[in-house]
């Protein structure tokens, strides 16, 4: 699914035959302007949405915009003035704080953990933990609040997690067939591989092969103990349960990456509001 395909189909279940708020109670020609302003602090994310959205609506509104994705935002600011007829103005108004409240929520959390892991290598990744049909927005956002987008879905990227590890009946086995899976089907695909324990590390280790290993639900000592053990034959991420309180101590630990869940599963929309002017 496109963008577009998804913005047509959002449109179409808040529309369906009509605004009919607005056809009642506005002129067919009445024309106007309305302006987006920030009433919470954050990180700006979705204007491109909110370009396609006045487009869907209305090619011949138009936006004077003042801020840009990534930039830090403050109570007052306007982000754009948008100007046109006025009961398309209002059709649009909804999706577009929809998108861009929750991409802005993302892109400013994301922005809180990026910022716990200043001084250190580690880069903060979000996951496939996100609103059904909604992750490409979201992703988007977390890059635009300085993370790093992991595997966009189970087709980009090879990840062994323990249940895969039980089936295949252990870790020797389960990476390779999946590096004779990647040399026959899916050349150049990337392996990551789930770790429980330092035991499993070692594993790992002697299989040489893949080339990441994650380190799930480890304590700081076991982190600092299996990056020593890794050094440089894999990159090496840091998952499980991480939090504000927490995400530092293990950007200390020298991991190349922390997985973050929370960055677009349990984030709050950022105050915005589309007011006449």
């Amino acid at each position: 699914m496109t963008d577009i395909d998804f913005l047509k189909a959002a449109l179409q279940e808040d529309v369906a035959d009509g605004d009919h708020s607005s056809l009642s109670t506005i002129p067919s020609n009445a024309t106007g302007k309305a302006h987006l302003l920030v009433k919470e602090n954050g990180i700006l994310s979705g204007l491109e949405v909110a370009k396609q959205v006045f487009q869907l609506v209305d090619p011949s509104i138009t936006l004077d915009i003042f801020k840009n994705n990534g930039d830090s935002i403050k109570i007052g600011d306007i982000v754009f003035i948008a100007e046109g007829n006025s009961q398309n103005l209002l059709k649009a108004e909804r999706l577009m704080l929809n998108m861009m409240q929750r991409m802005s929520g993302i892109a400013t959390l994301t922005s809180v953990y990026v910022s716990k892991t200043k001084g250190t290598k580690a880069k903060v990744l979000d996951t496939r933990k996100t609103t059904p049909n909604l992750r490409v927005f979201e992703k988007r956002a977390v890059v635009h609040g300085g993370g790093v987008n992991h595997r966009f879905g189970l087709y980009d990227m090879i990840m062994i997690k323990d249940n895969h590890v039980d089936f295949a009946g252990g870790i020797e086995k389960a990476l390779s067939k999946a590096t004779q899976y990647v040399n026959e089907v899916k050349p150049g695909l990337k392996i990551e591989i789930e770790t429980r324990d330092l035991k499993e590390v070692q594993e790992v280790l002697d299989c040489k092969l893949g080339h990441r290993i994650m380190l799930d639900n480890f304590n700081y000592e076991d982190t600092r103990t299996a990056v020593a053990m890794i050094g440089d034959q894999y990159e090496t991420e840091s998952s499980g349960g991480i939090t504000l309180d927490t995400i530092e101590e293990y950007a200390k630990c020298g991991v190349d990456f922390i997985s973050v869940g929370a960055i677009t599963h349990s984030v709050k929309g950022l105050d915005l509001s589309f007011k006449a002017i």
